[in-house]
C-alpha cells in the first residue's frame, strides 16, 4: 500500500470540450494534494486539443495523463473503466475523484469493483485526517438529515464522486507549468460490447437548474403552491430557472427536479434570487457557492441572510409584486 502516491482526478469532455466539472475536480484535488503534499494529476480520456491540455495544468494539475483513441472520444463504459484500470496498475495513485456526473457515477462502480476498492459517492466535502491520511469523505445521508464522513481505511486507491457545482472551479495561473504524458494503452482496452448511437438533450422539467445563469427561488414562506407563480413569473422575466428548498417539494408545491440543497441539486449560478427560504443548513449547502445570493425575508435574523451579498427584511407577497411590475416594464415582457 506504501507504493501507492498520488492525488488524480479524472476530468470529462464532450465532444472535445473539457467540462467544467473538470476544473472544480481541480479545486478539490489542489487542496487534498497540498494537504498531502503529492503531485495532482489530471486524466482525460479523449481527444482535447493542445490549448485545453495546457490549461488544465495551469489550473492546478501538475501533470496530465492524455489518452488519445476514437474509441475514447465519447463516453463507453468498458473502454473508459479498461483504460482507467491500466493506468491505475502503472502509475498507482493513492486517490481518485471523479464528478457525480453521468459519466462518473457510471465509471467509478464499475472502477472501483475491478480494483478491489471502496468508493464514496456523491460527496459534497474532501479532506484529510490528521494522523492517519487518509481521504475524508462526506457525503449527505438519511435523506440530508445528516452528514455521514466515510474513510476507505484499507484498500488502495481511495475513491469518490464529487457533486457538480459543490466547489467554484479552479482559476487560471498563468505561471503554472506541469508535465503533459501522452500515454498509449494496450489496444484491447478499447473493446467494447455496446456501441453508442446517439446523445439527446434531457427535455424534462427543470433540466437544465444546474447550469442556469439565475435562478430564482422559493421556499415555506410563500406559504401555497399558487403563491409560486411569483417565482415562475419573475424566473422568466430574468431568463432563469426556478428552484425551491425542500421544504417546498414536501409540500408539494413545486416537483423535486426543482429542488436545491443536501437532498435535491447543488447549484452555482451568477445570480441567485430566494424569497420565503430561511437558510436551513441543507439549503445552504446546495446554494451557498452562487457569484451573487438576494434573499427576501421577514425574520432579519433569518440564516440565509449570513450568506447573502443582498439582503431585504420584508414581505415577499408585498415586494415580489414590486420588483416583477418593475422588471416587466423594463423588459417589455407582457404578462402571462
Amino acid at each position: 500500500m506504501d507504493s501507492h502516491q498520488g492525488i488524480w482526478i479524472i476530468g470529462e469532455q464532450r465532444d472535445g470540450v473539457v467540462q467544467v466539472i473538470s476544473y472544480e475536480l481541480l479545486t478539490r484535488g489542489r487542496q487534498l494534494a497540498d494537504r498531502k503534499q503529492q503531485p495532482l494529476t489530471a486524466v482525460v480520456l479523449g481527444k482535447i486539443s493542445e490549448e485545453s491540455a495546457i490549461e488544465l495544468i495551469k489550473s492546478g494539475a501538475d501533470r496530465l495523463l492524455l489518452v488519445q483513441n476514437p474509441a475514447l472520444d465519447h463516453f463507453l463504459p468498458e473502454p473508459y473503466t479498461n483504460t482507467m484500470a491500466y493506468l491505475i496498475a502503472k502509475y498507482k495513485p493513492e486517490i481518485i475523484i471523479a464528478g457525480a456526473t453521468s459519466t462518473g457515477r457510471t465509471l467509478m462502480p464499475l472502477l472501483a469493483v475491478k480494483c478491489n476498492t471502496g468508493l464514496t459517492a456523491d460527496c459534497t466535502n474532501l479532506d484529510i485526517e490528521a494522523g492517519t491520511g487518509k481521504m475524508l469523505q462526506c457525503r449527505p445521508a438519511i435523506g440530508g438529515n445528516i452528514m455521514a464522513t466515510i474513510k476507505c481505511p484499507d484498500r488502495l486507491p481511495q475513491m469518490a464522486t464529487v457533486r457538480p457545482r459543490s466547489v467554484k472551479p479552479a482559476p487560471l495561473d498563468e505561471e503554472r507549468t506541469g508535465q503533459v504524458i501522452r500515454e498509449t494503452v494496450p489496444e484491447e482496452c478499447f473493446s467494447s460490447r455496446v456501441r453508442r448511437v446517439e446523445f439527446a438533450e434531457s427535455v424534462r422539467e427543470n433540466s437544465n437548474l444546474q447550469g442556469a445563469d439565475v435562478i430564482v427561488s422559493g421556499g415555506r414562506g410563500l406559504k401555497k403552491a399558487e403563491n409560486f407563480t411569483m417565482i415562475y413569473r419573475l424566473a422568466k422575466i430574468l431568463h432563469g430557472a426556478v428552484g425551491a428548498t425542500r421544504d417546498a417539494v414536501d409540500r408539494g408545491w413545486v416537483s423535486y427536479p426543482h429542488q436545491i440543497g443536501l437532498s435535491g441539486k447543488t447549484v452555482s449560478p451568477k445570480v441567485y434570487i430566494c424569497a420565503g427560504v430561511s437558510g436551513s443548513i441543507q439549503h445552504l449547502a446546495g446554494m451557498k457557492t452562487a457569484e451573487n445570493i438576494i434573499a427576501i425575508n421577514t425574520n432579519p435574523d433569518a440564516q440565509i441572510f449570513k450568506v447573502a451579498n443582498y439582503g431585504i427584511v420584508g414581505d415577499l407577497f408585498e415586494i415580489l409584486p414590486i420588483l416583477i411590475k418593475k422588471l416587466e416594464a423594463r423588459t417589455q415582457i407582457k404578462k402571462p
